[in-house]
């Protein structure tokens, strides 16, 4: 028999271990020298952040087609801004200013994020100079669109995954080069 309570409890979030393996997924991804060294990224702390918000909505706007993907996304998020959070208090950040970082780093990501997704509705030029603003300086609109065509390849691998491999974070990003960022 069921409790007439149940809508009361707490929704199942995904296992620790599962979001910890995704984010560590999207890290290594945003690592990836060639991005740096072919791509024209920016090897700084704001040319890998932007590395890494682009890799992790990827991600998130993929885990939205998903059952699972609300508290999946959720988690994953949460996980983003305690890392983020970490990471500013191991740089020697005050109590008083990660409040204010935070709030940059979560106006960062909506920015680009809605900045992505509407160019998604244009085309893949949109895309590359979204990608181009926000992640290469406005600089080289021809590495741009190369990281454009990247994104585009990773959207489809990921689309090619099943629901089983996203929501237990076994899926993989393809490489750089296979993707297309050398064409």
């Amino acid at each position: 028999m069921l409790w007439p309570f149940n809508h009361f409890r707490k929704p199942r979030s995904a296992p620790r271990g599962t979001i910890e393996a995704i984010y560590g997924m999207i890290v290594t991804q945003a690592r990836e020298p060639l991005f740096y060294r072919d791509l024209a990224v920016p090897d700084t702390v704001n040319g890998r952040f932007d590395l890494l918000l682009m890799h992790l909505w990827l991600v998130l706007r993929r885990l939205k087609s998903v059952p699972a993907g609300k508290a999946l996304s959720q988690a994953l998020f949460d996980h983003f801004c305690n890392d983020m959070d970490d990471n500013l208090r191991e740089l020697g950040v005050s109590d008083l200013k990660v409040p204010k970082k935070m709030q940059a780093f979560g106006e960062a990501f909506y920015g680009r994020t809605a900045a992505y997704d509407l160019a998604l509705t244009e085309s893949r030029e949109a895309l590359a100079q979204a990608l181009c603003k926000n992640v290469l300086n406005g600089e080289n609109i021809e590495k741009a669109r190369q990281l454009a065509a990247y994104a585009e390849a990773v959207m489809a691998a990921l689309d090619r995954q099943d629901e089983a491999a996203l929501a237990g974070g076994t899926f993989k990003f393809p490489s750089p080069e296979q993707a297309g960022a050398q064409a």
